[in-house]
C-alpha cells in the first residue's frame, strides 16, 4: 500500500527529473469537458435568438397596431382595409410583412381592427412565429 511519504517522494522524483507539463489524460478530459460545456450552450444561445425574433415581431405587430388605432381615431382615416399597411401609418423593416384585418366588416373600425406582423422567408426574421395585435384579433 502507498503511503503519503511515497506519493510525495514519487512526485519529487517527477519533478527533477525535468517532466513537466500536462499528461494526454488531462488533455483529454479538459476537450471532453469543454465538448459537453458546448453542446450545453450553443442549443441555449439558438433559443435565446429565436425568442429575440420573435419578440421583435410582437413589437413590431403592437407599434404597428398603436399607429393604426391613431389612423382611424383621426378625422380623415387612410383605407386600410384588408391590404398591407401604408407606409404613411407603419413604416416596417423589409424582412416583416405586416397587414391589417377586420373580422367583422370589410373596413376596419377602431374596435375590431387586426394586425399582423409576418416575417419575410430568407430574412433576418425567418422561423419566427407571426405576432398579432389589436381589439379584433
Amino acid at each position: 500500500m502507498r503511503t503519503i511519504h511515497n506519493i510525495i517522494e514519487a512526485d519529487r522524483a517527477r519533478k527533477e527529473d525535468g517532466e513537466a507539463g500536462f499528461s494526454l489524460i488531462e488533455l483529454i478530459i479538459v476537450v471532453v469537458i469543454l465538448g459537453i460545456l458546448a453542446a450545453i450552450a450553443i442549443p441555449i444561445f439558438l433559443g435565446v435568438q429565436q425568442n429575440a425574433r420573435n419578440e421583435s415581431l410582437k413589437s413590431i405587430a403592437g407599434a404597428a397596431a398603436s399607429a393604426v388605432a391613431g389612423d382611424l381615431s383621426g378625422s380623415s382615416p387612410a383605407s386600410v382595409g384588408g391590404a398591407a399597411v401604408p407606409a404613411s401609418i407603419y413604416k416596417a423593416d423589409t424582412n416583416v410583412t405586416v397587414t391589417i384585418s377586420s373580422p367583422a366588416s370589410g373596413t376596419p373600425t377602431l374596435d375590431d381592427f387586426c394586425v399582423t406582423a409576418s416575417a419575410v422567408s430568407g430574412g433576418s426574421f425567418d422561423g419566427a412565429t407571426a405576432a398579432t395585435s389589436g381589439p379584433g384579433c
